[in-house]
């Protein structure tokens, strides 16, 4: 491992040869820095990252590439999308989609190592590919980020170069839930038993989700990600004490990041482990809540795309809900919204006008009620869905179209 300077980072990048694939850190911690210096120095690149942010580069020359679509790849035209549960990804980077160049947002070095901080998922995978290769492992190195362990931890013989910076990282403002989120949390928040295991995602739902969960006891967490509603578990209590809370990556307020660094009690795992559907199914009573676009009268949903466009990807949704279903006790349920507020459209359609992220849930549930669909035959599910999660503007039209599909709906 070396600490070079922007300008030594610069020679260094501009003699890589051909077209490199470079994988980032993505989410809410791309190292937008170390990138700017890269993209000034390499003519022409592909750019691989997980739900990558506002701000990467974007110019002629640079190729997006990602199996999750996030805000700074979503709907461009030089995006090319490779499907993929994210479960499945590192075996992309080390068969398929093998890198060149992995640029991380890291610690600064502490007894011979780096942590990759609230960002582990797809990286260690990445670096074990670029290292195979013969490649560059690039550290941005940050006074601000927050040590965690677990996969996190790197040493720094993994690493070529090391640039040194000293910025704040992207936080989010932790926000009542709007009355709509809140009915939708209390409905899943009743389906959670004690003892529970827990898998959300960020957003208003899974956090009016926890909220409403502040009497439990002993619930764990086994999840892709994490946001402030774990903590504010944490505070109430409600956490089982020997239990590491466990996840791929985190995003929140400051307060969250605080909290994270260098807490024992917080667990990074590479993507391969916290998304195995294996692993997932050894947790008792585990509950998957994910979200969706769209949910059709069959129990579909897509959570992927918007028509023909890409709007975000698998993800680990399919990983979750086959793990939670294979779970003694597990439950695999799908929130969301019965009513899509910007587009005017229900949410539970005939049949959905996207691909299938996932399907055999255990419950839909919306603001209007919970969907009880497994272990029901396929008319039963549809009656569910339009009589408990649908909306009442939708339910007439749900019903004619169920008995143009071949299912009898009353």
């Amino acid at each position: 491992m070396r600490v070079v300077s922007e300008t030594r980072l610069a020679e260094v990048l501009g003699r890589l040869p051909g077209v490199p694939r470079v994988v980032a850190s993505g989410n809410h911690v791309a190292p937008l820095h170390a990138l700017s210096i890269l993209d000034a120095a390499v003519p022409e690149y592909r750019l691989h990252m997980l739900n990558a942010p506002l701000g990467i580069p974007d110019r002629e020359g640079v190729t997006y590439e990602t199996s999750f679509v996030g805000p700074g790849m979503r709907g461009h035209p030089r995006l090319s999308y490779v499907p993929s549960r994210l479960s499945l990804v590192p075996a992309l980077l080390r068969d398929r989609l093998v890198p060149d160049v992995v640029v991380l947002h890291t610690t600064r070095p502490r007894g011979g190592t780096v942590s990759l901080g609230v960002e582990v998922n797809i990286l260690p995978a990445a670096v074990e590919a670029v290292r195979a290769r013969g490649g560059l492992v690039i550290a941005q190195a940050n006074r601000q980020m927050p040590v965690t362990y677990g996969d996190a931890v790197l040493p720094l013989d993994a690493i070529d170069l090391l640039l040194e910076v000293d910025e704040p990282l992207p936080a989010a403002r932790v926000t009542e839930p709007d009355p709509v989120s809140a009915a939708i949390g209390e409905r899943v928040a009743a389906l959670v038993p004690e003892q529970a295991t827990l898998q959300t995602g960020i957003g208003a739902i899974p956090d009016a989700t926890l909220s409403s969960l502040a009497g439990r006891q002993g619930l764990r967490i086994w999840s892709e990600m994490f946001s402030d509603g774990v903590l504010a578990l944490h505070k109430a209590g409600c956490l089982d004490p020997d239990t590491p809370i466990t996840a791929s990556f985190c995003f929140g307020s400051d307060e969250l990041y605080d909290w994270v660094d260098g807490n024992p009690r917080v667990r990074m795992l590479r993507t391969e482990k916290t998304n195995d559907p294996a692993l997932i199914a050894r947790h008792p009573n585990l509950v998957s809540v994910n979200s969706a676009l769209q949910v059709d009268l069959f129990a579909q949903a897509n959570a992927s795309r918007i028509g023909t466009r890409v709007h975000s990807g698998f993800g680990g949704q399919t990983d979750f809900i086959v793990g939670a279903l294979h779970s003694p006790g597990g439950q695999a349920i799908i929130a969301l919204r019965s009513w899509h507020p910007k587009a005017d459209v229900s949410t539970v359609v005939p049949l959905l006008s996207g691909p299938v992220t996932s399907f055999q849930h255990s419950a839909i549930v919306t603001e209007q009620g919970c969907a009880s669909v497994w272990g029901r035959d396929a008319v039963d599910q549809a009656q569910q869905l339009v009589d408990h999660a649908a909306h009442p503007d939708a339910r007439d039209d749900l019903r004619e179209a169920g008995r143009i599909l071949g299912l009898p709906l009353h």
